[in-house]
């Protein structure tokens, strides 16, 4: 048997199984963390976090999003394996850093009790929410993550479970006191 083309080779994992595709790997290790962090969160940090004013809780819901402003990699030749199309790189890398810096403002805002804390954390998980639907809507630039791959099937389900949890806050009837 003839060794394949490079091409397949970045494209696919040969196993005694058969063969598994890029975005087969990258639909099963993103489902995987989805449902990872989700446990993480409902079973360890929820627990305490409930506990807690619902700033508190809109605060360390945010904490990750600062570091969104890492999605910028996405621009970065040679951290990506092959160069990522146009219309992904641009939307993924500015938009994380769009909602990484709104995260910041969103933290910043809930620590000083601002009055605007919480408007301003509902734009940033607006924002954020849909820039990441709108990175995973199309699957076409995935083979070409490289280095990159750890972004959408780590962190990306991390905040995508946060997102969800922020929505679940913010519309959540508090018992009056």
């Amino acid at each position: 048997m003839p060794f394949p083309a490079p091409e397949r080779i970045n494209r696919t994992l040969n196993t005694e199984h058969g063969i598994m595709n890029a975005q087969t790997i990258f639909g099963l290790q993103f489902a995987l963390s989805v449902i990872a962090w989700a446990v993480i969160a409902w079973v360890i940090f929820m627990p305490r976090l409930r506990t807690q004013p619902r700033s508190e809780i809109l605060l360390w819901l945010a904490v990750p999003h600062v570091f969104r402003h890492i999605g910028m990699v996405f621009l970065v030749p040679g951290v990506v394996a092959d160069p990522l199309p146009t219309f992904f790189a641009n939307a993924a890398a500015y938009g994380d850093l769009l909602a990484g810096l709104l995260a910041l403002v969103a933290v910043i805002s809930l620590r000083a009790q601002w009055g605007i804390a919480v408007a301003v954390v509902w734009a940033f998980n607006i924002i954020g929410t849909a820039d990441l639907a709108n990175a995973l809507r199309n699957p076409e630039p995935i083979p070409a993550f490289g280095a990159a791959w750890y972004i959408p099937t780590f962190l990306v389900p991390l905040l995508l479970v946060t997102h969800f949890l922020i929505f679940r806050e913010l519309v959540r009837k508090r018992p009056a006191h």
